[in-house]
C-alpha cells in the first residue's frame, strides 16, 4: 500500500498519542524519544489510513496498535542496544520454541532461529542505512505472531532454495533434457484482471500472504502451515477459505471499478485466471528475486477463486 501524506489534524492526533503513550509504554528504556515515537506512529498512519482521515479516525486507528511492541521493534531496527537486550530477554526463547515447532529437530531449529537474528538486528547497510526486518513491523498484530510468520517464511524460503539446488545429473536422470519446450507466447490476460488481482493481493497482511503462498504456491498442507504458525489446522482451513472468498470479491470489484461489467468480470475470472498465466507469484512470494511464477503451480489460487465464482 502506498504511503499517504497525513493532514494537520492527523498529525495532531499522532502528537497527542505519542505524548500519552511515551511514558506508559516505557519508551525511554528502549531509547525511543517522544519525537521518534511520533515519527514511528506517523509512518504507520501514512501507510494504512487514507489522506482523507481526520483526527478521530487517526486516534481510533492508533489505539488499536501494539505501540510498546512497535516502539521496541523500531528501536531494535535503529540499532539501540538497550532495546535489543529487552528484545532478546522477551523473545529469544519464544523464537527458539517457534523454530522447533517448524523444523521439528533441535539443531535445525537453532540454526533457523539464529539465522534470523542478523536480519532482525540489521547487520547490513543499504545506502548507508541499517537494513532490519524489524523495521517492517507495524504493530497491527502482536510482535510474537509476526516473528512466527517471519520464521515460517524463512523456513519456506530455505525449502525453495534447496529444491532449486538439484544437480544437472539428477535432472538428466529424470529426463529433463527431453522436456517439451513451452510455447514461446501465451495469450495475455486482460490488464484489468492483473491490476485488480495485484491490488487485492497487495492489501493482504504479511501472515495472510504467507498462508496463501505456502498453500497455493508451495503446495504445503494445512497441517504443515498450522504447525509453522503454531495454530490448529482448522484455523488455517478457515483462514484459507475466508481469504479466497474475500479475494474473489475484491478482484471482481477491482475489475468493475476499472470499467468491466459484472458479467464480463466474472467471465474473466472464470477463464483467464484458470487458463492464462497471471503473475500471482510476484505478489505472494516472499523472495523478492524469485522468478516470475507460472504454470500449474500458479493456478491453484486462480482455480479456487474461479470455482467459488460458481458458488
Amino acid at each position: 500500500m502506498t504511503p499517504t501524506t497525513i493532514s494537520a489534524s492527523v498529525q495532531s492526533a499522532v502528537a497527542e498519542l505519542a505524548a500519552e503513550l511515551h511514558t506508559k509504554c516505557a519508551c525511554e528504556k528502549m531509547g525511543v524519544t517522544r519525537e521518534f515515537l511520533a515519527e514511528i506512529l506517523a509512518s504507520v498512519v501514512s501507510k494504512y489510513l487514507p489522506s482523507s482521515a481526520d483526527h478521530r479516525e487517526a486516534r481510533t486507528f492508533l489505539l488499536t496498535l501494539r505501540v510498546e511492541e512497535l516502539a521496541l521493534a523500531r528501536a531494535c531496527a535503529a540499532g539501540n542496544d538497550s532495546a535489543w537486550e529487552i528484545f532478546l530477554t522477551r523473545y529469544r526463547e519464544k523464537l527458539y520454541q517457534s523454530a522447533l515447532r517448524i523444523a521439528r529437530e533441535d539443531s535445525a531449529a537453532r540454526e533457523l532461529a539464529d539465522s534470523l537474528y542478523a536480519e532482525l538486528y540489521g547487520t547490513t547497510l543499504r545506502e548507508g542505512v541499517r537494513v532490519s526486518k524489524l523495521s517492517s513491523f507495524t504493530g497491527r498484530g502482536s510482535l510474537e505472531g509476526w516473528l512466527r510468520t517471519v520464521l515460517a517464511q524463512e523456513f519456506v524460503n530455505r525449502y525453495r532454495r534447496a529444491k532449486r539446488l538439484v544437480s544437472l545429473d539428477e535432472e538428466n536422470e529424470e529426463g529433463a533434457q527431453f522436456a517439451a519446450p513451452e510455447p514461446a507466447t501465451l495469450p495475455a490476460a486482460d490488464s484489468r484482471l492483473e491490476l485488480a488481482t495485484d491490488a487485492a493481493l497487495a492489501e493482504l497482511a504479511s501472515e495472510e500472504r504467507f498462508v496463501l503462498a505456502a498453500y497455493y504456491l508451495d503446495g504445503r498442507t494445512l497441517a504443515e502451515i498450522a504447525r509453522m504458525l503454531g495454530v490448529h489446522e482448522s484455523t488455517i482451513s478457515r483462514k484459507v477459505d475466508k481469504l479466497a472468498k474475500s479475494l474473489r470479491k475484491k478482484i471482481l470489484v477491482g475489475m468493475m471499478q476499472r470499467g468491466m461489467a459484472r458479467r464480463q468480470a466474472e467471465e474473466a475470472m472464470e477463464i483467464d485466471v484458470r487458463d492464462i498465466r497471471i503473475n500471482i507469484h510476484r505478489s505472494l512470494a516472499q523472495e523478492g528475486s524469485a522468478a516470475a511464477f507460472s504454470g500449474k503451480e500458479g493456478l491453484g489460487l486462480g482455480e479456487d477463486l474461479a470455482r467459488r465464482a460458481k458458488s
